[in-house]
C-alpha cells in the first residue's frame, strides 16, 4: 500500500502556486506555501520575517480574498502556512509532495531544482507546474533519484473550479511514483485527471490554442467581427458563453500569446503550424498592454457608456455591433437545448454563420485527429481534456459524432480537409462512430474498438446507462443502471420541476420499487434543477387559478415524500445550482451525494413564496437527525413541523437557570406523553403521589399560543434540582385546584388575578382536584379551545 499524500509543499506563491495551495487545503492536506525574499529589502527589513515572507503572504492574502472563492470556507486557510526560499525550503524535507509553481522560465526553475535534489526528502515526489516546458530539459544536471521521482502535474486556473489536471510522466519517472499522484488528484484533489505525453503544451492547450487561433484567423479571413466569432463559437458550438475573444481577455492576452508563441516556436514539424502565429493586431494589443480583465480593456472594454469591442482593423475600441445574418440566426439556436443538434443545425446553415461555423469545426476536427498518438493514446483523453480543461460540453471526437461520423468525413474529404489514413480507414472499413453505447472507443492507432480506462467514481452518463431508455415522457427520463439500479434524469429547460417532472418522479419510484433495488437522482447538464417552473406560478396566479398551483405544489411534496419513505434506497447526486424545488427533491432523497460546487437553497422566499415541496419540513429533520434522544439544544419550537417537542416550561425559574429543550426524536414523534413506567417512578418519589400522577400523565397536547409542559422526567428532575420544594408547592396548588402549570401568587396579587386562577380551578375535573385519575374522557382546560386535530392525538391513560 503506498504512502498516503498528506502535506504538500508549494514553491510559487503567484496567482497560480497560492490557488493551488487553497485547493489542496480544501481536500484537507497541509500546505507549506513557499517564495523568494523580496529583493531590495531595507536593513530593518532583512532582519524581520514578515517584510521576508511578504511574497507568499501576499499570495496567500490574494487568494483569501479572491473572487470566485479560492478556498470552500475560510478556516480552510488555517491548513496554509507561508514562508521564504530563503529561511524556510529546507522544511521540505519533511513533507510527501512538492509542486513547483514559478515563473516559466527554465533556467530559474533548474536552479531551483538543483536545491531540492539537496534538500528533499528520499520518498518525496517531485512535479513542476509548467504549462508546457519539457520535462527532459528542466531535468538537466539532476540526479537518477531525483528523475524517477518527478512528473508534470498541471493545474488549470483557478485550481478549485477547473477539473482537468493533466499529469505528465518523464521518460524515466517511477510507475509506482506516478500512480500515486495520479490516486491523489482524482481521489483526494477530486479531479479530472488526463494522462498527457511530454509534448508542447500538452493536451488541453494544445487544442485548446488551436481551435481559438484558427477562429481568428478565420475571422479575418471572412470579414467577421469579434462579436460575431462569439456568438457562433459559444453556446452554439457547445462551448462557453465567453466563447473566443472573451475567453481571451479572462485568460489574458500575455499568457494566451505566451501559449500560442510557444506552440509556434517549438512546433516546427507541425503541419498546422501557422495557425499558432498571432496576428500583428493582437501583437499590438499585448505592447499597449491590453491585456484583458487585467488591465480593464481587452477585446472588450467596460466605459461609462457601456461595453466597447476592440475593432481589428483599425486598433481603436468602437461600439459592440454584429453582423445582421449572424444574429439572426444564432437567435433561432437559443431554443434547441441539445447540443448534438444545434451543432448540426449550426453546421448545416448556409449563411455566413454556418459556413464559418464549418470551417474552424472541420479545421478542429482535423487537427485533433492528427495529434492522436502525439499528445495522447487515446481519443478520449483528448475529449476529457476539452471538456474539463476548456469547458466544452463535447470533445472534438464526440462532437464528430454528434455531427454523424460518416457525413462529416465525407463532407471534409470533400472539401479537401486533411485528415490522417487512420480516419480515412475507418470510414472505407464501414466504422460508424468514434463511441459506441456499450462503452467501448475507436482507437485509430490499433484499428480497432477498446474498452476505455475508466474510474468507477467519474464514469460518463452515457456510458453508465444500459442500453434505451425504461420509461419517458417530456419531462424526465428512467434509465437501467445496471447492478438493479435505476436513475431519474430530469429533461425539462434547466432541469425545471413542472407536472411532468412530478409524474416522472411518482413513475420512478414505482418502478424502482418494482423492478429495481435503488434509484439514483442524476440531472444531465451543469446545474442539477433551477427549481419549480415559476411561470407556471406566475400564469396560475395572474389568472387567479390558486387551486391549480395548491395541486402543483401538493403533488410535487408527496412526490418528494415518496421518494423519502420509498422501499429502496434513494440517492440525490446534486451539482451546480440545486435550488428551491431541487433542493426539496434532493432533501426527500434519502442520501445526497453532493459534488464539492454545489450551491443550494430554498430561494423561493426571495420572491415572496413559501417552499412547497416539503423543503422546509425535511430540512430541519435533517438538521435534527444527528441529535441522540434525549440530549439538549437549543429551545426551539417545532410545532409547525410536526415534531412533538418535550421541554420544562419557559417560566421565571426555568430561564432563571437557562435550562433548554429536550427534543424527541424522530422515531418517538407520534408518542405524544409519557410512558406509565416513568409516571409510577415519578409517583414514587415523596410528596403527594396520586396528584404528582395526575400531573404526570396530563395529555401531551397544546391550543394554539400555549407552550406544551414538561414530561415526567423533566418534572422531577427540576422538582430535585436547585430549588427544593417547588414540585412539592405546584402538586399543593392542585390540591388546592388550581391549574398544576400555572404560579399564582397567593397574596399581593389583584383580585381580579385571583378571580381567573380560581376561575381556571373551577374548571378542572374533580377528580383531578382531588388527586385522583380523571379517565380518559375528562377535558382539561388548556384543551378546550384546541382544534380537533389535536384533540385527536390524545392518549389513554397509564393503566
Amino acid at each position: 500500500m503506498s504512502h498516503p499524500i498528506r502535506r504538500v509543499a508549494v514553491l510559487g506563491a503567484g496567482v497560480m502556486g497560492a490557488g493551488i495551495a487553497a485547493h489542496l487545503a480544501n481536500a484537507g492536506v497541509e500546505v507549506l506555501l513557499l517564495d523568494i525574499v523580496p529583493p531590495n529589502l531595507t536593513p530593518a527589513e532583512a532582519g524581520d520575517r514578515a517584510a521576508r515572507n511578504r511574497f507568499s503572504q501576499g499570495g496567500f492574502d490574494k487568494a483569501l480574498k479572491s473572487r470566485p472563492a479560492s478556498f470552500f470556507h475560510p478556516s480552510r486557510a488555517t491548513l496554509v502556512s507561508v514562508g521564504n526560499f530563503d529561511d524556510d525550503l529546507a522544511k521540505v524535507k519533511d513533507v510527501d509532495l512538492i509542486i513547483e509553481a514559478v515563473v516559466e522560465n527554465i533556467d530559474i526553475k533548474r536552479k531551483l531544482f538543483e536545491r531540492l535534489e539537496a534538500l528533499a526528502g528520499p520518498e518525496t515526489l517531485l512535479a513542476s507546474n509548467t504549462s508546457g516546458l519539457r520535462i527532459a530539459a528542466m531535468l538537466e544536471g539532476r540526479g537518477a533519484s531525483f528523475r524517477k521521482r518527478f512528473m508534470v502535474i498541471h493545474f488549470f486556473n483557478p485550481p478549485r473550479y477547473m477539473k482537468l489536471l493533466e499529469l505528465v510522466p518523464g521518460a524515466e519517472t517511477d510507475p509506482a511514483a506516478f500512480a500515486r499522484v495520479k490516486a491523489f488528484g482524482a481521489d483526494v484533489l477530486g479531479k479530472g485527471v488526463v494522462v498527457a505525453k511530454d509534448t508542447t503544451n500538452f493536451i488541453g492547450n494544445r487544442i485548446g490554442a488551436h481551435a481559438m487561433m484558427a477562429a481568428i484567423h478565420q475571422m479575418l479571413a471572412d470579414g467577421l467581427t469579434p462579436e460575431d466569432v462569439d456568438a457562433i463559437v459559444g453556446t452554439p458550438m457547445g462551448r462557453p458563453k465567453s466563447a473566443a475573444f472573451r475567453t481571451a481577455d479572462m485568460v489574458g492576452l500575455d499568457t494566451f500569446a505566451h501559449v500560442a508563441d510557444n506552440c509556434h516556436k517549438a512546433l516546427t514539424t507541425d503541419e498546422d503550424r501557422e495557425v499558432f502565429a498571432i496576428p500583428a493586431f493582437i501583437r499590438t494589443m499585448v505592447e499597449r498592454k491590453q491585456l484583458g480583465d487585467k488591465t480593464k480593456g481587452g477585446f472588450y472594454k467596460k466605459t461609462a457608456d457601456g461595453v466597447q469591442t476592440l475593432d481589428p482593423t483599425t486598433g481603436e475600441y468602437r461600439e459592440k455591433k454584429t453582423t445582421k445574418e449572424v444574429s439572426s440566426f444564432v437567435k433561432t439556436l437559443r431554443d434547441v437545448e441539445d447540443v448534438g443538434e444545434r451543432l448540426r443545425l449550426l453546421a448545416a446553415d448556409e449563411g455566413p454563420a454556418g459556413r464559418f461555423a464549418w470551417k474552424v469545426l472541420a479545421r478542429g476536427l482535423s487537427y485533433a485527429a492528427r495529434r492522436v498518438g502525439e499528445i495522447s493514446d487515446n481519443v478520449w483523453s483528448i475529449d476529457d481534456g476539452m471538456r474539463w480543461g476548456y469547458n466544452w460540453e463535447l470533445g472534438p471526437f464526440e462532437t464528430w459524432d454528434a455531427l454523424g461520423f460518416a457525413k462529416t468525413t465525407d463532407r471534409m474529404i470533400a472539401d479537401g480537409v486533411a485528415l490522417p489514413d487512420s480516419v480515412k480507414a475507418m470510414r472505407a472499413n464501414g466504422v460508424e462512430s468514434w463511441y459506441r453505447e456499450d462503452g467501448a472507443v475507436y482507437n485509430p492507432l490499433k484499428g480497432a474498438y477498446e474498452a476505455r480506462e475508466s474510474d468507477p467514481k467519474a464514469v460518463p452518463f452515457r456510458v453508465a446507462r444500459k442500453g434505451a431508455a425504461v420509461w419517458e415522457n417530456e419531462g424526465g427520463v428512467i434509465y437501467d443502471l445496471g447492478d438493479g439500479v435505476a436513475s431519474l434524469t430530469l429533461k425539462s429547460k434547466m432541469n425545471s420541476v413542472d407536472p411532468s417532472t412530478i409524474e416522472a418522479q411518482e413513475e420512478a419510484v414505482s418502478r424502482a420499487e418494482r423492478d429495481f433495488e435503488a434509484l439514483v437522482l442524476f440531472n444531465e447538464g451543469e446545474n442539477f434543477s433551477v427549481g419549480a417552473n415559476l411561470m407556471l406560478v406566475a400564469m396560475g396566479a395572474s389568472s387567479g387559478d390558486f387551486e391549480s398551483i395548491r395541486t402543483l405544489a401538493a403533488r410535487f411534496q408527496a412526490a418528494n415524500q415518496r421518494m423519502k419513505y420509498a422501499r429502496v434506497p434513494v440517492v440525490a447526486a446534486a451539482c451546480g445550482m440545486t435550488l428551491g424545488g431541487g433542493l426539496e427533491m434532493c432533501l426527500g432523497a434519502g442520501a445526497v451525494q453532493a459534488a464539492a460546487e454545489t450551491y443550494s437553497g430554498l430561494v423561493e422566499v426571495g420572491m415572496g413564496l413559501v417552499p412547497g415541496g416539503g423543503g422546509c419540513m425535511n430540512l430541519l429533520w435533517r438538521a435534527m437527525e444527528g441529535l441522540p434522544e434525549g440530549v439538549a439544544g437549543r429551545r426551539v419550537s417545532l410545532r409547525h413541523a410536526g415534531v412533538q417537542e418535550h421541554r420544562p416550561r419557559e417560566g421565571r425559574h426555568q430561564r432563571r437557570r437557562g435550562e433548554d429543550a429536550r427534543v424527541l426524536p424522530s422515531d418517538r414523534r407520534g408518542d405524544l406523553r409519557p410512558r406509565a413506567a416513568a409516571a409510577r417512578r415519578q409517583a414514587a418519589r415523596p410528596g403527594p403521589g396520586p396528584q404528582r400522577l395526575a400531573r404526570a400523565c396530563a395529555p401531551r397536547v397544546q391550543a394554539p399560543g400555549r407552550e406544551r409542559h414538561r414530561d415526567a422526567e423533566d418534572d422531577g428532575a427540576l422538582a430535585g434540582a436547585g430549588r427544593p420544594g417547588l414540585g412539592a408547592r405546584r402538586e399543593g396548588r392542585v390540591a388546592r385546584g388550581q391549574h398544576p402549570l400555572r404560579r399564582h401568587r397567593r397574596g399581593g396579587g389583584s383580585g381580579e388575578r385571583v378571580a381567573r386562577a380560581r376561575a381556571r380551578g373551577r374548571g378542572l375535573p374533580l377528580a383531578l382536584r382531588r388527586g385522583e385519575d380523571p379517565g380518559p374522557d375528562a377535558v382539561l382546560p388548556h384543551e378546550q379551545q384546541a382544534p380537533a386535530q389535536l384533540k385527536e392525538t390524545r392518549t389513554q391513560w397509564p393503566t
